[in-house]
């Protein structure tokens, strides 16, 4: 290994500052034991898992008075166990950004912008277009079997979503005849 001048200087200097540090007695052991307990000290903690890929990685949330103050790696949590990716530790920003949608969003066929719409109206029209493909797409019968399907709707399913959730949206979406099941772990 080759060290140049300029990093031999550099690390000499670090190592001489730190022990300076410690021969002088400052034990900062206890400080660094004390910053997380200051940081979040009267927040309320509330588990939730990452949205960002599939691992499910455990993240704890810290609120107080209703404003979000931090958020880190659940230690609890069998897959992570408290450790996260950049995407994870930045997951903060997903609440604090100003571009965070926050009501839904339409947009027309043909359209060029989008438009605010109410929630009842979102759930309405996305009930009637799940309808319509259905209708238009159910196959009863092929070949002299009993096949009950349609093939115009597809499910995907994501990493944010619980075994019972994930139940139940299979349950779903076998109820409406939909064969084309997939989940975001394996794309």
């Amino acid at each position: 290994m080759r060290v140049s001048r300029r990093d031999f200087l550099k690390i000499s200097g670090i190592a001489a500052g730190s022990l300076f540090v410690r021969e002088l007695g400052f034990n900062l052991d206890a400080v660094e034991a004390k910053v997380p307990e200051l940081k979040i000290a009267s927040c309320k903690a509330t588990p939730t898992i990452c949205p960002y890929c599939s691992c499910g990685c455990g993240i704890l949330i810290y609120t107080k008075s209703g404003k979000l103050i931090g958020s880190e790696g659940d230690p609890d949590h069998p897959i992570n166990q408290g450790a996260l990716c950049s995407k994870g530790s930045a997951v903060r920003q997903i609440h604090e950004t100003d571009r965070r949608v926050t009501k839904p969003l339409y947009r027309a066929p043909g359209s060029d912008r989008w438009e605010e719409k109410s929630w009842d109206w979102m759930l309405e029209r996305i009930a009637e277009r799940v309808k319509e493909t259905r209708d238009a797409t159910f196959v009863r019968e092929e070949n002299g079997i009993i096949v009950n399907r349609t093939d115009g709707i597809a499910n995907l399913g994501g990493a944010a979503l619980d075994n019972e959730e994930a139940y139940l949206l299979h349950k779903f979406a076998r109820a409406l005849g939909i064969t084309y099941l997939e989940h975001q772990a394996r794309i």
